[in-house]
């Protein structure tokens, strides 16, 4: 179990990054993208990606990269997208891509977009699989905003799935949203508009968060305890940690000591 002064710390970096994002908001993008379930996957093949959609957290314009969208371009019609999916999809990463290397300097909030079932690494990895050569983001420039509330909250600031419980408590509709396993019905259904329309609303309710975190205006179930990094189990940990003050208890259980002698 991590340390309080440990958590005081992981805390204090989230929110020292949350003022750097706050300080230039036209340079902060919000992200987030569909795909299939990652979950019963006895190959291990990364999933299939669907849409992607990346908000701008200051204009609020967004830009969209999907399935739907490149088969229109492309003229292939709807019952044709499912045997012309990895053509389409490689070409949907390409203009990602391309959107990511004209931002590469620009901060990436993200929720969970941590590993290779979901996340940067997926994407990058699912784009070399289609013969593509994807533009790694520097991890400095990626915020993981569900790891951020974790830090600065702590574990139990809000119950399971953390997003749609956020959402609840915080009043945020879910009009168009759908969770992991409504995601992963919809692709097996080919309702890839509808994956599409979900990611879309994300990215704006993870603004909508976003937002709200820098403002001090969130609605969570933490304590103030846990809110201000407040717990004694702190002051004794830094008294253990801290040599002026371990040399002072020392000191004065020798003074103890030795009037306990005298006396």
């Amino acid at each position: 179990m991590p340390s309080e002064l440990k958590k005081l710390d992981r805390r204090r970096k989230a929110q020292n990054h949350l003022d750097k994002i706050s300080g230039h908001e036209e340079h902060v993008l919000v992200i987030h993208y569909s795909c299939e379930s990652f979950y019963n996957r006895p190959e291990g093949q990364t999933p299939r990606v669907t849409s992607i959609a990346v908000r701008n957290y200051a204009s609020g314009q967004t830009a969209s990269f999907s399935i739907h969208k490149v088969a229109e371009l492309k003229g292939v019609a709807f019952p044709d997208i499912d045997r012309e999916y990895d053509k389409l999809e490689k070409e949907m990463l390409k203009e990602f891509y391309v959107f990511l290397e004209k931002h590469k300097n620009y901060d990436w909030v993200h929720w969970n977009m941590r590993d290779i079932n979901y996340g940067f690494p997926a994407l990058e990895h699912r784009f070399r699989v289609l013969k593509g050569k994807p533009v790694e983001l520097d991890e400095s420039r990626k915020f993981d905003l569900s790891r951020a509330l974790v830090s600065i909250f702590g574990n139990k600031y809000i119950g399971h799935p953390r997003l749609i419980k956020l959402m609840e408590a915080n009043h945020i509709t879910a009009l168009d949203l759908l969770d992991g396993p409504g995601e992963a019905t919809a692709f097996e259904n080919k309702e890839f508009v509808k994956l599409h329309q979900s990611t879309l609303r994300k990215v704006d309710v993870l603004a909508n968060i976003l937002g709200r975190v820098i403002d001090r205006s969130i609605k969570t179930n933490a304590t103030w305890q846990d809110t201000h990094g407040v717990h004694p189990k702190i002051i004794l940990e830094y008294i253990t940690k801290h040599w002026i003050f371990s040399l002072l208890g020392s000191l004065i259980s020798i003074g103890l000591g030795v009037y306990g002698i005298f006396f």
